[in-house]
């Protein structure tokens, strides 16, 4: 066992000590300068104050032989801070740090005791620089490779990325296709009959889903009355969209076999409550005569329809009545006037007039937008009100505003 105790005032005769004793002790140049940088950063604060440290190192003459240094600080008040060094330490009770480097074998070809003539501080030093020297090298060899690899990565990213983008906007454009085929087959066109002008606007709630709750039908009864339907179906998106299908059809096919308008509403309820039983919708039906212009309008549950007159005299057509789903379905009674050459009437859910918080305010806007645009083309009227009464959304739904305009023969 070769032991061997130093003490030191100075951080230059610390390291100088530690630097012979490692090249003595045969260990790498890497592990002999950061061995040095580690006893220093402990030892600083010491020498710095005027307390002496003290060197230890023990030497294992044994096969798989270890430098074991250990550096004592007597007169330090506090244990010394061991964490972050360039080599690890071990705590040990007290104030000191204790490094254990194993130490390499020597080859076959050695002469001689180890370190039996080192050389000076200047040339320890240098080989500890040269050897920091080539560290740096390797390592900005190895930074330029990754930066390489890496500038290879990003422009493989980047190309795909782009195609992702291009694929993205394919499949953006076939989505847009089939929904708005969808939308065509839930949203038919306009009926042409003479005597009457009609027009629609719909606006969902939300851009990338372009179906909801909020429906309409229009068709020719055989004796030629246009039968018009509106529905608001809870909820939004396809269940909706299912429910209010349901409520459409439901309401063409016994309005086409001739029941009542006043029992449509009760009808319809009776027919979809057997397999959809949580379905419910608000309904407005229309029955308008081309000829005459005699208008009968049942409710349920549904907002009222907006009556605009040839000279801008507005009327809400109130009619009592529950919707499908709800306790008593049915219209309560059926609501009769009569459209004038001139006169507009516009149906719409209460996503139109809802949007802001007092319903009854959007009433009185959606009067006020309808008389200023009646006379624009038909095709321009819903979309413009429904601009009109969307400047400020404080609760998104669906909308549709549907208007209808007689006009003379």
């Amino acid at each position: 066992m070769n032991r061997q105790t130093t003490t030191h005032h100075s951080l230059a005769g610390l390291r100088s000590t530690l630097r012979r004793l490692a090249h003595r002790a045969g260990l790498p140049v890497e592990t002999r300068y950061r061995l040095a940088l580690s006893a220093t950063r402990v030892a600083a604060a010491e020498l710095a104050a005027g307390r002496p440290v003290f060197l230890e190192t023990v030497r294992a003459p044994s096969k798989d032989a270890a430098l074991t240094v250990r550096l004592h600080l007597p007169y330090a008040p506090d244990q010394p801070p061991l964490e972050g060094l360039p080599l690890p330490a071990e705590r040990h009770p007290g104030p000191a740090a204790v490094w254990r480097v194993p130490v390499p074998p020597r080859g076959p070809g050695a002469v001689g005791p180890r370190g039996d003539d080192p050389p000076g501080l200047v040339e320890l030093l240098e080989e500890e620089l040269s050897a920091a020297v080539d560290r740096m090298d390797a390592l900005a060899g190895d930074h330029q490779r990754l930066k390489q690899e890496l500038a290879e990565t990003n422009s493989g990213v980047l190309a795909l990325y782009v195609q992702l983008e291009e694929r993205d906007e394919q499949l953006r454009q076939a989505h847009g296709r089939i929904l708005r085929q969808l939308e065509d087959a839930l949203r038919p066109p306009p009926v042409r009959v003479p005597g009457l002008e009609l027009a629609v606007h719909y606006e969902p709630a939300e851009k990338h889903a372009p179906t909801g709750g909020d429906l309409y039908d229009w068709f020719v009864l055989p004796d030629g009355t246009v039968h018009i339907t509106v529905v608001d179906a809870l909820g939004h998106g396809l269940t909706s969209t299912r429910s209010a299908l349901n409520v459409t059809h439901a309401v063409r096919t016994l309005a086409l076999e001739g029941h009542p308008v006043e029992s449509i509403i009760a009808r319809t309820d009776e027919v979809l409550a057997t397999f959809d039983h949580e379905l419910m919708a608000t309904v407005q039906l229309v029955r308008l005569g081309p000829g005459s212009g005699d208008l009968v309008v049942a409710n349920g549950s549904h907002p009222p329809a907006l009556l605009v007159r040839a000279d801008g005299d507005t009327r809400l057509l109130e009619a009592r009545g529950r919707g499908i789903g709800f306790p008593l379905p049915g219209s309560e009674r059926l609501l009769r006037d009569r459209l004038a050459p001139g006169d507009l009437l516009v149906l719409y859910t209460d996503g139109l007039t809802e949007s802001r918080r007092d319903p009854r305010e959007g009433e009185q806007r959606l009067a006020r937008a309808a008389r200023r645009h009646r006379h624009r083309p038909i095709e321009e009227i819903p979309a413009a009100i429904a601009e009109d009464m969307h400047t400020v959304i404080l609760h998104p739904d669906d909308t549709v505003a549907l208007t209808v305009r007689r006009v003379a023969d």
